[in-house]
């Protein structure tokens, strides 16, 4: 194979095309050189030097020796001031790895020419060409030994060379010295270098930095860690602190790569290889660093890395980052180490992840003589507070009041009155310091404790009634939510937890009280097990006593099989056909404890844009099928905007077999059933309510239905979505609004009908979709756009349960604006109004 055909194997590959222009080109110069003339002075040197580099090829089995003529014309042409691209340097040092990698040994002339190209570009540029050759080789087999040997080679070889051209003066600073060790791949090793560059170049903490940059393995050795110890100062403490915090803000951006000018792809970014390296030195010191931010630190940091681009997901942001972690919370031990693990083991979806997070658990549990979820039963910090869910310090002159109810921190000074805000006196005191660490760490507690007390109420766990007491009611942070929930005995009444001089009874919305005995076994009562004459009274009580529960219990909605889904037998479609804002979709589903959703514009053949979202629930395990119907232009042939949810189906777990895709309103990909599939009607009541629940929260805060105009292409479905029949979320949220109304000073002005919530205004009468929240206008129901917003009136309306910012509120928001439309000022709803 000659030069020719060399270049039109190699550069075809790497460029796309390579012209007939250019092949006579190099034709010329290869009858030139036999002949011992220069090219011409009509020349183009970049082509001229690729087909000077081809000249060093040896043939496919490689070797050392070359024509010293091709020696001659390789230097001078390094030598040359020629104008080269940044994929012209790409193509000379890809095509120069392939040669070592064919056994070409001469690796200083090898080298020669993608070396003078890189020249002509920054240090970042000369990275991304070259670090590739400073890395140790990542193939493994038999057959990748040669290579191995062979790259090692030229690594060695070429050492000093690549420290010349990699390395930035000292004249670059501070900022200079850091990118030299970490590179700057990404937008916070940037901010490592730019910002922290000053003090981690500092002669004490560059030692440090040095060593961070060696954590290439999964876990510290106790050398790694002995090593880390004795670098540690009271300054570097302070730096590694500031640094992680700012890694646990840190988010992933969309990068476009462009060559020459052009864009070529766009990925997206959350931390390089390069970069992890560094701060997982930094993760893994913090096993040796005695501090009492570190446990809740690391926390937040598996959190913000272990979690996916929109707060959850399936993936990580950064799997080895997490697991570092994780395994420094592990080793670190102590019950304190668990309520962070909780938190991450409550968001992530991520199975590498949940596994060494349930291992580190299991470990403490079993260490206690306990199950898991006794464990974090009896680890909840309770933060120093009172039975009443307050905790007092006094700093100088003035009470600082830690309160779960909110949570916050008050101030009350000498004089006994409540402050807006800290005062002055008391904001750089240490004690408050201290104080609002806690109160960051009391707010994570609350939120995982109202997690883990709807997971149980979902799986149905059950405990002594004397551990209800101690674990559950007495707590001050659990208890917070644990006193408004209704708790039941197996076959026994249900009431909600009522404290009396000599303990604490459950109490019935009649009034009747009991006192169950310590060992009775006591669970959180579930509307699918109770009669909707019972589910209504507890409603009625809930708001007669206003008493707000931390999730939706007593309004829970409740799912029961329909026709349609005895008649399909296996599958249900009543969520099927839904256009979904994918992102928003898989980001809620996870939250929900679904995960493997994973859809976008990518290998079509093999069903990228298909997929679906598995949910594993009491042995079962439930599948919802999605397909991408957002196009790949809009999309940048990347991760899908659009989805559609198709039907749901039921496997015992352990016996779910993979099977044909199947679409709604698209080509069906086979007939009947899997074997897998279990019928509907075996699927336990409370597995189906949930699992239909889950999909339903999915449709009500996703759907492109919900928009304010509709999405092109989408219209019909925006119309029928918009404004038609209910689903059971809407019909709840109807029977929350029949319970509401009447105590609303909007009373004799709205007014409920089958879908709509009707508002009188004095300008216009209003229908507000209790599905949507869409709006018509009487008489002709022309649509009314409003973007929601926060009316203060709706939002002093006690609701039953917590929702913030949930459809109920902006529907109520919307209500209370349209009642008293002639106070409307806004343009753009005033001129909508217009009959």
């Amino acid at each position: 194979m000659d030069a020719i055909d060399e270049m039109t194997c190699i550069y075809n590959n790497l460029h796309g095309y390579v012209s007939d222009e250019t092949r006579e080109t190099c034709r010329r110069f290869e009858e030139l050189f036999e002949q011992g003339l220069p090219p011409g002075p009509d020349t183009d040197w970049r082509v001229y030097g690729h087909w000077a580099q081809l000249k060093l090829g040896l043939g496919p089995e490689g070797g050392h020796e070359h024509d010293e003529r091709v020696l001659r014309l390789i230097r001078s042409v390094a030598e040359r001031d020629i104008d080269w691209t940044l994929m012209d340097a790409r193509l000379l040092v890809h095509r120069a790895g392939e040669l070592v990698h064919r056994g070409h040994t001469r690796y200083e002339e090898i080298y020669r020419i993608p070396f003078a190209a890189a020249c002509r570009f920054g240090f970042q540029e000369r990275r991304e060409l070259l670090g590739r050759l400073t890395e140790p080789s990542r193939r493994s087999g038999s057959r990748a030994q040669g290579w191995q040997a062979r790259s090692e080679q030229a690594r060695e070889a070429l050492a000093e060379r690549l420290r010349e051209l990699l390395t930035e003066p000292p004249g670059h600073g501070p900022a200079g010295v850091v990118r030299n060790m970490i590179w700057e791949c990404d937008d916070f090793a940037r901010l490592l270098a730019e910002e922290y560059g000053p003090r981690l170049a500092a002669p004490e903490a560059l030692p440090l930095l040095r060593h961070w940059n060696t954590a290439r393995s999964a876990k510290p050795s106790a050398r790694w860690l002995r090593t880390a110890r004795t670098l540690l100062t009271a300054d570097t403490v302070a730096l590694l602190r500031e640094i992680l915090t700012r890694l646990v803000a840190h988010r992933e951006r969309r990068v476009r790569h462009m060559v020459d000018g052009e864009h070529v792809w766009t990925e997206t970014v959350f931390l390089h290889e390069r970069t992890i390296v560094p701060v997982r030195g930094m993760i893994w010191t913090c096993e040796v660093t005695e501090e009492r931010w570190v446990t809740s630190l690391l926390g937040d940091i598996a959190l913000t890395c272990g979690t996916g681009s929109n707060g959850m997901g399936s993936t990580c942001r950064s799997e080895k980052l997490t697991n570092a972690a994780v395994g420094v919370l592990a080793r670190r031990g102590g019950l304190e180490a668990i309520v962070p693990l909780a938190r991450v083991q409550a968001k992530t979806r991520a199975r590498s992840v949940l596994a060494g997070v349930a291992r580190t658990l299991d470990a403490v549990a079993e260490q206690a003589g306990l199950t898991r979820e006794q464990l974090l039963d009896r680890t909840v910090p309770a933060f120093g507070l009172g039975p009443d869910g307050v905790r007092e310090e006094k700093i100088g002159d003035h009470l600082v009041r830690l309160c779960a109810d909110g949570p916050a921190l008050r101030f009350v000074n000498a004089a006994g009155k409540v402050l807006k805000s800290a005062p002055q006196a008391v904001r750089k005191d240490p004690a408050l310091a201290e104080l609002r660490i806690t109160l960051k760490e009391l707010r994570q507690a609350l939120a995982a404790e109202r997690f883990r007390l709807e997971q149980a109420l979902i799986k149905e766990r059950t405990w002594r009634w004397q551990e209800v007491v101690e674990f559950f009611l007495d707590h001050p942070v659990t208890g917070r939510y644990a006193r408004t929930l209704i708790w039941r005995a197996p076959q026994g009444p249900a009431g909600i937890p009522v404290r009396t001089d000599d303990g604490w009874e459950l109490s019935d919305p009649r009034g009747h009280r009991v006192r169950p005995d310590p060992g009775t076994r006591v669970g959180l009562w579930h509307p699918i097990h109770a009669s909707a004459e019972e589910v209504r009274t507890w409603r009625d009580h809930l708001l007669e006593h206003g008493i707000r529960q931390p999730y939706k219990q007593a309004f829970r909605e409740v799912y029961l099989l329909t026709p349609a889904e005895e008649r399909t037998g296996t599958f249900s479609n009543r969520f099927a056909g839904h256009v979904l804002r994918y992102g928003q979709a898989k980001t809620l589903l996870n939250q929900r404890g679904w995960t493997g959703l994973s859809i976008g514009h990518w290998d079509y053949e093999c069903g990228g844009d298909q997929g679906a979202a598995v949910r594993e629930l009491s042995g079962w395990r439930a599948r919802w099928g999605m397909h991408v119907v957002s196009s790949p232009e809009a999309d940048g042939w990347d991760t899908a905007s659009l989805c559609v949810g198709e039907r749901i189906t039921f496997h015992r777990d352990g016996r779910e077999e993979v099977s044909g895709h199947d679409r709604v309103g698209g080509h069906v990909a086979r007939e009947g059933a899997s074997p897998a599939e279990a019928a509907l009607t075996e699927v336990p009541p409370l597995v189906l309510s949930e699992v239909l629940r889950d999909a339903d929260l999915a449709v009500g805060v996703t759907s492109v239905g919900l928009d304010e105009r509709a999405t092109g292409g989408h219209e019909d479905y925006w119309r029928s979505y918009g404004f038609g029949e209910l689903t059971e979320t809407a019909r709840t949220r109807r029977d929350v609004l029949a319970r509401l109304l009447p105590r609303l000073r909007i009373a004799d002005r709205a007014e409920l009908t089958d879908r709509f919530l009707r508002v009188r205004g004095d300008l216009r009468t209003y229908k507000i979709h209790l599905g949507s929240g869409n709006i018509l206008m009487e008489p002709n129901d022309a649509y009314l756009c409003i973007v929601p917003g926060g009316d203060r009136a709706a939002r002093a309306v006690f609701l039953p349960f917590e929702e913030d910012g949930g459809m109920l509120s902006v529907i109520l928001s919307k209500a209370f604006l349209l009642a008293d439309d002639t106070s409307i000022t806004d343009p753009s709803i005033t001129r909508q109004l217009v009959p």
